[in-house]
């Protein structure tokens, strides 16, 4: 066994830093985070558990893996936030106003985001890519747990390892996500949704998909792993053998101000009829319009999406939107009527829909562009694809060329 550095700090109430390990050879480095809303610790608990096992065991590993608290003052009070949600606020124009706050001007999630902002920035300076991120979370209702990624191809193929089911596009839905901020630096990025709220099946089905993220991207040896099989096994038997790929479309938002009740006893993945009554808003009956599935249901008070739709993605919808990626087949949009970049990085294209109307929302899917209303008339749609810095896992097993 080869001697390398271990630092591991015992949990308290207030550290950010559950463990951090660097093997004596160079490597990947994996970053994982826990409690970015603070009622869900179980990817905490999974944290300390796996770091305390790494700690006493010392496997051999190559590389770096991290282990770090999300919003700590959230944790403590076990509330999603105090002031904002974490998880909504990762912008770039929105960081660099923090940034030029002092920290008695910011909110508690602004200085929580200003400690992570930074110690992510070290990560990047002190340890080399490939850099993998991964962000644990749970669930108000019972559900499968569930990978949840930007749909960038580098992510869904590194999510495809994994025996869970995979969901595309909520990043359409939702504004300011730890992982789109991360994905938009071209990195591989998941999020791990594993259970049910305080339940120990969530910190076991954590716990597991901690072990396989280590394997799988290269930082610990599977021989190292006598439990490997165990773990496979934990999360497919969760998972209930579901490794179906689904995109969002449809989100139910709701705001502080409003009144919104989930009707009891849904579940994520639950199949729908039409007309199925599914909750009450201000005082509506909210009604299924079509045969569908519903996903991450809100049975809390905090959260600003009463419930989401979400449908099958057939397979070879994902083997032909790989091709056309890969050929880069978007470069020749900008040759057709109504469809321009909309800046010199290629990022984004604008769509006008008064002339494109002929192109629809998932054909631009296929592309990996997700969109963005500008106004009635006019998308901003964004491609993963342009950021992905797919050479630095190119020689990772799973990555395809």
């Amino acid at each position: 066994m080869t001697e390398q550095h271990t630092q591991l700090i015992k949990d308290t109430e207030t550290t950010r830093i559950i463990g951090h390990i660097s093997g004596k050879e160079p490597g990947p480095t994996l970053i994982l985070f826990g409690g970015i809303h603070g009622n869900e610790p179980s990817g905490v608990e999974a944290l300390e558990k796996v770091f305390s096992d790494l700690k006493a065991d010392t496997p051999e590993l190559t590389g770096t893996i991290v282990g770090i608290k999300g919003n700590i003052p959230a944790l403590l009070k076990k509330k999603r936030f105090l002031e904002h949600d974490l998880n909504r606020i990762w912008t770039l124009p929105g960081i660099d106003k923090i940034k030029n706050k002092s920290e008695s001007e910011r909110s508690v999630e602004e200085n929580e985001l200003s400690a992570l902002h930074q110690l992510i920035s070290d990560i990047f300076a002190k340890h080399p890519p490939p850099y993998y991120f991964i962000d644990f979370h749970t669930t108000s209702s019972p559900t499968l747990p569930f990978i949840t990624i930007n749909d960038a191809l580098i992510n869904r193929e590194f999510a495809s390892l994994f025996p869970v089911p995979v969901i595309l596009g909520i990043e359409e839905y939702l504004e300011g996500p730890l992982l789109s901020y991360i994905n938009g630096k071209g990195y591989v990025s998941l999020g791990f949704e594993s259970g049910q709220h305080f339940t120990q099946e969530a910190v076991t089905n954590t716990i597991s998909f901690i072990w396989l993220a280590m394997i799988y991207s290269g930082v610990l040896d599977k021989d190292m792993v006598p439990d490997y099989k165990k773990h496979l096994d934990q999360l497919r038997s969760s998972a209930n053998g579901n490794r179906i790929f689904y995109e969002v479309i449809h989100r139910h938002r709701i705001t502080n101000a409003d009144n919104f009740q989930m009707h009891p006893g849904f579940r994520s993945f639950d199949d729908l009829q039409k007309g199925t009554a599914m909750a009450t808003h201000n005082g509506k009956e909210i009604k299924a319009l079509k045969d569908t599935i519903v996903f991450m249901p809100l049975y809390q008070v905090q959260g600003e999406e009463g419930f989401f739709l979400i449908r099958k993605i057939p397979s070879w919808i994902l083997s032909f939107s790989a091709f056309l990626r890969r050929i880069k087949f978007d470069s020749f949009l900008v040759l057709l009527p109504g469809i321009s970049w909309s800046n010199h990085s290629r990022e984004k294209l604008m769509v006008n829909l008064k002339v494109a109307r002929f192109f629809n929302k998932p054909f631009f899917h296929l592309l990996g562009y997700r969109n963005r209303m500008v106004d009635e008339t006019h998308l901003t749609l964004i491609n993963r694809e342009q950021a992905s810095k797919n050479g630095m896992y190119k020689d990772a097993f799973w990555y395809k060329k």
